[in-house]
């Protein structure tokens, strides 16, 4: 069994920063990457940003430079620090992590948090 917890969400006004965490925890046999997703009312989910395990990230155009993910693997943890927010940032993100479970056959999964809400308003 896997779990991914996130948290860091919240309000925010407009310029402001928000780091969101992520942890990978359970029977993980390895990890291949780790991101976020987001999804605002009405639209479909969108990648943010994503990081593999050999240092590759990639990030959605509307957040480059603002946002940065990074990965702590010895934890299998995600962050993703968001700067500069915009009201289109507004969604609610969820992490995931695509790795093989300990249990055989070991096949490459994706795991997906709960979702954590994300407003930026004044």
């Amino acid at each position: 069994q896997v779990q991914l917890v996130e948290s860091g969400g919240g309000l925010v006004q407009p310029g402001g920063s928000l780091r969101l965490s992520c942890a990978a925890s359970g029977s993980i046999f390895s990890m291949h990457a780790m991101g976020w997703y987001r999804q605002a009312p009405g639209k479909q989910r969108e990648l943010v940003a994503s990081a593999t395990n050999d240092g590759s990230t990639n990030y959605a155009d509307s957040v480059k430079g603002r946002f940065t993910i990074s990965t702590n693997n010895a934890n299998n943890t995600v962050f993703l620090q968001m700067n500069s927010l915009e009201p289109e940032d507004t969604a609610v993100y969820y992490c995931y992590a695509h790795l093989r479970p300990s249990l055989l056959p070991r096949l490459p999964q994706d795991y997906w948090g709960q979702g954590t809400q994300v407003t930026v308003s004044s």
